[in-house]
């Protein structure tokens, strides 16, 4: 396996920079496993589902990760991306060369943080010396949604992206990315697709931002994942346990959904999870949990994009991007979706 069979040119124009209005109208790229593509909407899904289908989102809830600050006279920028309590935090920060152990960091009239430590990996652990709810406060004050680079914003971000970012799933604060497919959903979808019969649960999967690093070894399998936290609850096992046991289908909404349902069912059935996940599934990977998929197009070089090649066949997902291109799809974070059948059979 080589990386740079997982590269593609992509005019920078088709990358989205808002959300589809409504979410559910946003175009949907159908992939059966029989062959051929569909062009489709969000909307379409209860008509591409069947009854007795369970749908799994992810609730994780984006924190305003993103803060600018100062050392001395110098502008930094971090993202924190990792609790790791005690009011200390992993983070990215741009320039973190040029930063060093006990450095401060100023990002507002009492709101700092120490720079504690310093990584090879290029992370930072910071130190806040502040209360729990002292910290949120001044976070949510202060910071700004973590969008990806290629989403073009001002340095202080843009107001609407507080909720645009957010899925409406969104509870468990904790991620510094979003499970961007569940942002095409509405509470009108949801309704449409309960009258058909075709259910939905959640799990929690805080997304890091290592989930959308790109991957720089020659050979994909020597990436290194960064972890991840995620519950599956007893009632989410359970709920996939019974809808398999009825003949209905698993479709993950997301790739961090389908990383940890199959990261829970290393025993074949999906169980009770809580814990960190490491799993980085490329071709090759047999599917243990998911029947469908549904996501966004991803960026060239990416797990992700290595994840959907695994699931729908490497050929099979290169054509479908080609199509999309043509077909004017807007990729990426705030773009399109794709929703994808099984290449293969379940273990």
């Amino acid at each position: 396996m080589r990386i740079d069979e997982f590269d593609f040119d992509l005019p920078r124009e088709r990358i989205a920079q808002q959300p589809c209005e409504p979410r559910d109208a946003a175009r949907l790229l159908f992939i059966p496993a029989s062959g051929g593509f569909e062009d489709r909407q969000v909307g379409d899904l209860p008509a591409l589902l069947r009854r007795g289908d369970l749908l799994v989102f992810n609730d994780t809830k984006v924190i305003p990760a993103r803060l600018v600050g100062r050392r001395r006279e110098a502008a930094v920028e971090v993202t924190l991306c990792h609790d790791l309590g005690g009011g200390s935090w992993q983070a990215f920060a741009k320039g973190s060369r040029r930063l060093r152990p006990e450095d401060t960091l100023v990002f507002a009239e009492e709101f700092s943080a120490t720079v504690a430590e310093k990584h090879p990996d290029g992370l930072i652990t910071l130190q806040f010396d502040l209360e729990v709810s002292e910290f949120r406060e001044r976070l949510s004050r202060h910071g700004t949604m973590p969008l990806p680079p290629y989403i073009r914003r001002p340095r202080a971000g843009a107001a609407w992206d507080r909720a645009d970012y957010q899925t409406i799933f969104a509870s468990e604060e904790g991620a510094v990315a979003a499970p961007t497919a569940g942002l095409h959903f509405t509470r009108t979808l949801l309704e449409a697709l309960a009258e058909r019969g075709i259910g939905w649960t959640t799990l929690t999967l805080h997304v890091g931002p290592g989930t959308f690093l790109p991957v720089k070894t020659a050979d994909p399998r020597e990436h290194k994942m960064h972890a991840e936290r995620g519950v599956v609850s007893a009632e989410t096992a359970e709920r996939v346990t019974a809808a398999r046991g009825a003949g209905g289908r698993i479709v993950a909404v997301g790739t961090t959904s389908l990383r940890l349902l199959e990261t829970a069912a290393e025993s074949g059935e999906v169980r009770t999870f809580a814990g960190e996940t490491r799993l980085f599934i490329t071709p090759g990977y047999r599917f243990r949990a998911i029947d469908m998929l549904l996501t966004n197009f991803h960026l060239p070089r990416s797990t992700l994009l290595m994840l959907v090649a695994a699931f729908a066949g490497l050929e099979r997902i290169k054509a479908a991007y080609a199509h999309a291109m043509t077909a004017d799809y807007r990729f990426y974070s705030y773009g399109d979706a794709c929703l994808i059948e099984n290449a293969h059979d379940r273990l």
